[in-house]
């Protein structure tokens, strides 16, 4: 519907006063007339035109506009709702849009570490391997690599020794790593050359740097096969130290001589001049070499069978040197164009925008390699839809743009308006969409099912729970009384209370640290604590309170007394936790100690002082921590209650301190192992010693609840996954159209108002009208 303009054309008289003499232009572009008085008022009579008095012309003008916002409201509406925050031309298109809270700090592979981050390198990166997108649980397949590398087992003289060979026979572990040729980074700056070969855009000044705001603006665009020597950059990189990656410390004590190499890094950057970057393919190393062009091999000191996790994570990512010389260059810098604000990958998908106070834009690297959708997983997977296109080559969805929206509240009105493709569930809105039955099971509002929603819900790799300080006097110790003490403590904490009264159901009691979808991890009875539970009737139920006050009475203390004072037990619990919702929490805690004739003292502080507490060692019981999974492996949580992982002793994350000879004989046995029935074995024994110890009351795994609207495909939560964006396809006509049926704007109230205002002006112009008339007609006379 075209736009249509009115032109107003005004006549004004050679003696009004000068504050209203000055004219408009006219469509030929001269002045529009000026007349005599008597001219004017007989042009004024006949030609009906408006007088130059000042209410008229408000009046006149009143109408005009109203006119003219009727106009604009008819137009308007022809063209879509009105409150979409994205350009009309994209309205039909198949561009997925999602947001971020914060502004991504690092996008470097070696030094993102955080989940929001993980959204864009997760899509960007390609490390060697990654994880089935549907089987669980979580199962290593190929990326880059032609195969899941096996160790290879040497001695101290470097002789390959069989493969059952126990851990401690066992000097040093090689993974070969074998890269599929015709892999091609994406179009980067950083690959042109010029006629003679040389990199293009090498040693660029301030004056180069004209116009250019991101590596896209560059004139020039190359790219190059992705080759083994990249992926051992990176492992380089890891202990370069003008890169500080967050994982040196812990990739030094297995990867041979990583911890030299930063020696060598940290003592040949003090010899650099001024604004010199260490240029790392003049270090070589034991722990990573290149044997060809597609095969690099990584050596770690003895048995390390988790180096596969990490190898599906973006700090073992390949980056070429030429990448990083581009990035060094001090014009760029200046200009905030480095590896961190623009990462250079073989992904599915490229960072084509990087704006951090207001979006960020994905684009598909239209040289990716060509993956495809998998073409088997779960039961149940083909009947819910999600092999519907098992086989097609990814990625289905070509772009991707994420909002920074600093409010949940926002983020969800927009949700529910069709303008963001999948959301979480808030507090404050989990009422809106989700119903939980008297069994706990969550279903769909009508609200949101007549959106058409679909609920996806996923126990993620992550345990919340309440410790205890094994060296403390009264709750710690390995004898009967800590013991006791702490395994009646456990039994009264309903923890089937807890999660639907403030997690809104999102949460499974936990009974004992490996998640669900971990190897070790064992559902019914057979995983039950039965230190706390019993099984009834094909499920486990929580023993009586009366069953935890004998055990308390054991422990020393019945009816809660202590025989050292005569009083009620007293014990403090430290958490990092503050505001209203944290008292009801902790005003609920009390009431389950209360239980057991115990007072709680709740000892509340900052996050900071919280941890400088635990470092110390200066706490009884400690609620508010939890440890979510790096990798899908028992080792990532048993660790959390090994010996020497104690942080009061050794700086480890083991907080509760807890110390178990026979725990930890096993715990080494067990790391070492590869998936297995007798790793299982060695799995359960170690978890019937830390059920009957209880060095944490085992708290709870979260549930994550994802909202998806009825155009997105092929959604299935992974906790392992850093980014599913590749495998996602949305249906965008289908997008639009529930868009304009949910955003039909409401025209009657603006329509109404501008008819009352009509309505209010008519009257007065038609009697100021009549008596204009009135006094020309006198005056001809």
């Amino acid at each position: 519907m075209p736009h249509s303009s009115i032109d107003y054309r005004f006549v004004i008289p050679s003696n009004v006063p000068a504050r209203t003499a000055r004219a408009p232009y006219d469509e030929g572009g001269a002045h529009a007339d000026e007349t005599t008085w008597g001219r004017f008022r007989d042009r004024l009579h006949w030609q009906d035109a408006p007088t130059a008095n000042p209410d008229r012309m408000h009046r006149l003008n009143g109408l005009r506009l109203a006119a003219c916002a009727l106009l604009v409201l008819a137009t308007s509406a022809c063209n879509g709702p009105w409150n979409n925050p994205y350009p009309d031309a994209d309205s039909d298109s198949d561009i997925y849009y999602s947001s971020f809270r914060e502004p991504p700090r690092h996008l470097d592979p070696a030094r993102s570490y955080a989940t929001d981050e993980a959204s864009f390198t997760g899509a960007i990166y390609e490390p060697p391997l990654q994880y089935h997108y549907l089987k669980r649980p979580y199962t290593l397949i190929p990326a880059t690599a032609t195969e899941v590398p096996e160790p290879q087992y040497l001695d101290a003289d470097g002789n390959t020794l069989p493969d059952d060979t126990p851990a401690e026979d066992v000097a040093t572990s090689v993974y070969t790593v074998d890269i599929r040729p015709g892999i091609r980074y994406q179009p980067h700056p950083a690959f042109a050359k010029n006629a003679d070969g040389n990199p293009r855009y090498d040693n660029l000044t301030l004056s180069d740097m004209v116009g250019i705001t991101r590596p896209a603006d560059f004139e020039h665009q190359g790219t190059r096969e992705l080759r083994a020597g990249d992926y051992v950059h990176e492992i380089k990189r890891l202990a370069s130290p003008e890169v500080n990656s967050p994982i040196f410390g812990l990739m030094s004590a297995h990867i041979v001589g990583l911890g030299e190499l930063r020696e060598r890094l940290e003592a040949a950057r003090g010899k650099l001049a001024p604004g010199e970057s260490l240029d790392l393919t003049q270090f070589d190393f034991e722990g990573a070499r290149v044997i060809d062009a597609h095969r690099y091999e990584i050596r770690v000191e003895g048995v390390y069978p988790q180096l596969r996790y990490w190898l599906a994570l973006a700090f073992f990512a390949p980056v070429p040197p030429e990448v990083t010389r581009f990035y060094d260059q001090p014009a760029l810098k200046s200009r905030n164009i480095t590896l961190d604000t623009f990462p250079v990958g073989t992904g599915a998908y490229m960072l084509t925008e990087n704006n951090p106070n207001q979006r960020m834009v994905l684009a598909a690297n239209p040289n990716f390699h060509g993956q495809h959708y998998p073409s088997e997983g779960e039961a149940g997977d083909r009947a819910a839809g999600l092999l519907a296109d098992a086989g097609k080559p990814l990625p289905f969805i070509k772009r991707a743009v994420y909002s920074r929206e600093q409010e949940s509240i926002p983020y969800w009105n927009k949700f529910l308006q069709g303008y963001y493709d999948v959301s979480g569930i808030s507090d404050d809105a989990f009422g809106q969409a989700i119903n939980i039955d008297a069994e706990g099971n969550p279903s769909l509002t009508d609200t949101m099912t007549n959106h058409g929603m679909d609920l996806a819900t996923t126990v993620l790799p992550g345990i919340f729970y309440l410790g205890f300080n094994l060296n403390d006097d009264v709750v710690g110790g390995l004898d009967d009384s800590g013991r006791k003490l702490r395994q009646a403590i456990s039994i009264a904490i309903d923890m089937e209370s807890y999660i639907p009264l403030f997690l809104n159901g999102r949460g499974i009691v936990a009974q004992g640290p490996i998640p669900p979808g971990l190897f070790g991890y064992e559902d019914g009875k057979a995983g039950m604590n039965p230190v706390v539970y019993d099984w009834v009737d094909g499920e486990a139920v929580r023993k009586p309170i009366d069953a935890a006050r004998k055990l308390l009475a054991e422990a020393g203390y019945p009816n809660g007394i202590d025989p050292n004072t005569g009083q009620s037990l007293l014990v403090n619990i430290d958490t990092p936790a503050t505001g209203p919702e944290f008292k009801t929490q902790m005003d609920w805690m009390r009431q389950q100690f209360d239980k057991l004739g115990i007072q709680l003292v709740v000892r509340a502080t900052t996050w900071p002082r919280f941890q400088k507490k635990i470092a110390e060692g200066n706490v009884q019981i400690y609620f508010g921590s939890g440890w979510m999974a790096d990798y899908p492996d028992p080792e990532n949580f048993l660790s959390q209650l090994y010996g020497p992982n104690g942080t009061a002793e050794h700086a480890g994350s083991n907080y509760a301190n807890y110390s178990n000879d026979e725990y930890d004989r096993l715990f080494r046995q067990m790391r070492v192992m590869e998936n297995s029935p007798e790793r299982q074995a060695i799995i359960e024994r170690m978890l019937t010693i830390l059920r009957r110890d209880a060095p944490w009351q085992w708290g709870y795994f979260p549930r994550q609840y994802a909202l998806y609207h009825q155009w997105l495909h092929n959604t299935k939560p992974n906790g392992m996954i850093q980014s599913s964006l590749k495998y996602l396809r949305l249906d965008g006509a289908l997008r639009a159209e529930k868009r304009r049926e949910w955003n039909a704007p409401v025209l009657w109230p603006v329509a109404a108002g501008i008819g009352l205002l009509i309505a209010l002006l008519l009257p007065g112009f038609w009697i100021y009208r009549r008596r204009e008339h009135g006094a020309v007609r006198r005056s001809m006379r």
